[in-house]
């Protein structure tokens, strides 16, 4: 009998990854639902139905499997593919006119928050509790800030942009408009459906970045 190879390997690796997501999963409910600081890594094998010794071998510590779950959540998946190289974000800056790249990115941008806007009140928490897990993302950094400073330069010179508009004001505007926490005061505290939101988001900063 013929032996297929690369069969067992492969089952494994998916059985890995699927264990993975559950415990991923798990954290994430109980992180937003009892609190990081209240959240044993016993209660997410619990949760997830392994052994805590999965959790150690996975992810080490409780600060890694949160930073973890927060990389996850912003990319949509597992894959170690930074925002600037996802096929949505290359998209957008591909667009040929201001506001094309505006409505892709505004739409790429409120699927990221849908996921992300979840867990922020959490990750606000835990930082504020924990020094440890505050040094994981320094408040001199912020990747959010840079991705859009990136979309701002190539929105300000493409055809339709408005002009006197400086790349720094379209990147500060980006980064106000479209940042969780407004998202949340919308969405979450008014109830807002994220369609709603996005549209708004776009008549918003349309004027404010293009050109009539």
């Amino acid at each position: 009998m013929t032996t297929v190879k690369g069969k067992a390997p492969n089952r494994r690796t998916a059985k890995a990854r699927e264990t993975r997501t559950r415990m991923l999963d798990a954290a994430r409910e109980l992180f937003i639902g009892q609190g990081y600081g209240a959240t044993t890594l016993a209660d997410v094998a619990s949760a997830a139905g392994v052994a805590v010794q999965t959790i150690y071998f996975t992810f080490n510590n409780k600060r890694s499997l949160l930073k973890e779950l927060v990389d996850v959540t912003v990319a949509g998946d597992d894959e170690p593919v930074a925002t600037m190289d996802r096929q949505w974000y290359r998209d957008a800056l591909a667009a040929p006119t201001a506001v094309e790249q505006l409505r892709a990115q505004i739409a790429g941008s409120r699927a990221v928050l849908d996921r992300v806007a979840p867990i922020v009140s959490m990750v606000t928490v835990a930082s504020a509790s924990d020094p440890e897990v505050a040094a994981i993302w320094p408040d001199d950094i912020d990747p959010r800030f840079t991705v859009l400073s990136n979309s701002a330069l190539s929105l300000v010179d493409k055809p339709g942009a408005r002009a006197g508009v400086s790349a720094a004001e379209a990147a500060d505007l980006l980064y106000g408009i479209l940042s969780p926490e407004l998202y949340l005061l919308f969405v979450r505290d008014r109830g807002w459906s994220p369609e709603r939101y996005e549209r708004w988001a776009f008549d918003t900063l349309r004027p404010q970045l293009c050109a009539d």
